[in-house]
């Protein structure tokens, strides 16, 4: 079960913003092929540009800015270069690495074969599980989360993603983090082999 958050109020994502390149495609892309409704057109004030607002569900909201004057993209460092198991998923520090989209499970493998049938690229299903490769082929009692990925018209990596199996719980928090330099800290978190160490024999 979730912990709740007792500093703030935090009820979900009022909105990402991206900038894309071209607003037109954009909304062919998230309206007309993902079918997102388009909720709100803003053209910015002093020509600077445009701001668009799509509904993804829950009262959230998927935003672009389309500027006047924006730099080109940069796969590789702003986003991916290429989709999970098909190149380098790496992207820099503070960029986005990719949106992932909540779809129901049942639906998953329709949805991806819908995403093939509009002409839309994807990356091979991957069964998210605890093993040491980080996914199965097939979906087992271990696996968490299934995910498919493919890109928007401006490079934008986005993942239909469907949460299966158990609810999570203490154990799935079982890694100390890394530190800039490679090193983990496990004074932020113990990881979860050395807290069964320390526990006391039942």
């Amino acid at each position: 079960m979730a912990k709740p958050n007792t500093e703030f109020e935090i009820r979900g994502v009022n909105h990402l913003a991206l900038v894309c390149k071209d607003m037109a495609e954009t909304v062919k892309f998230y309206r007309d092929i993902l079918g997102m409704p388009l909720t709100k057109t803003i053209d910015l004030p002093r020509d600077l540009g445009q701001h668009f607002f799509f509904d993804i569900g829950n009262g959230d909201s998927l935003a672009f800015f389309w500027f006047k004057d924006a730099p080109p993209a940069q796969p590789g460092h702003a986003s991916p270069s290429a989709l999970p198991t098909q190149g380098s998923f790496v992207s820099a520090h503070g960029s986005m690495n990719h949106i992932a989209f909540d779809v129901p499970a049942e639906k998953f493998d329709a949805y991806v074969q819908k995403l093939k049938d509009k002409g839309i690229a994807v990356s091979q299903i991957l069964n998210h599980d605890n093993s040491e490769t980080g996914s199965s082929a097939e979906v087992t009692d271990d696996v968490f989360v299934r995910s498919v990925y493919f890109f928007d018209p401006d490079g934008v990596c986005l993942e239909f993603a469907s949460w299966v199996g158990k609810p999570f719980d203490d154990d799935d928090v079982a890694h100390a983090p890394m530190k800039a330099d490679g090193v983990r800290d496990e004074s932020v978190i113990t990881p979860l082999a050395k807290r069964r160490k320390l526990q006391p024999a039942e």
